[in-house]
């Protein structure tokens, strides 16, 4: 199975400048945990990636303001991505060693055109090897 076979085509995104509070609403809206930072909607390059940790983490746990913020200002960058031509086995690698939940697609142009969590694996993937990566994924760091 590829990643195109089973990944969110062209997700919303954000550019650096986009105020904090509008990321979050981006989050509800979707129904999303992570928002791709591109620097402008035509050409897609990926910037980073904002998560709903990224927002607590960067500004309410050191008691910055959100509504005072902008992508830039808590993005995690650089985003770990995979290729669109990737199949699944070394989305759900890149995943694991990484520790992360969801991560960005890249074209052959290196803009983003989609992005697989893990419930696009869960839905898509079999009992086994949902939880494979679900038990990596969620592994303490050290």
């Amino acid at each position: 199975m590829r990643v195109t076979d089973i990944m969110t085509p062209d997700p919303a995104c954000c550019t650096p400048e986009t105020s904090l509070p509008e990321v979050a609403r981006l989050m509800v809206d979707c129904d999303c945990g992570e928002i791709p930072v591109v620097d402008n909607p035509e050409s897609r390059k990926l910037s980073g990636v904002v998560t709903d940790r990224d927002i607590v983490v960067r500004t309410v746990a050191v008691d910055k303001n959100p509504a005072d913020c902008t992508a830039s200002d808590v993005m995690s960058t650089p985003a770990i991505t995979v290729s669109e031509d990737a199949d699944l086995q070394e989305c759900e690698e890149k995943m694991e060693r990484h520790q992360i939940r969801r991560i960005p697609v890249l074209d052959d142009q290196e803009r983003l055109c989609g992005i697989v969590s893990q419930a696009d694996i869960a839905r898509q993937a079999g009992t086994q090897e949902t939880a494979e990566v679900v038990k990596e994924v969620s592994q303490p760091r050290h």
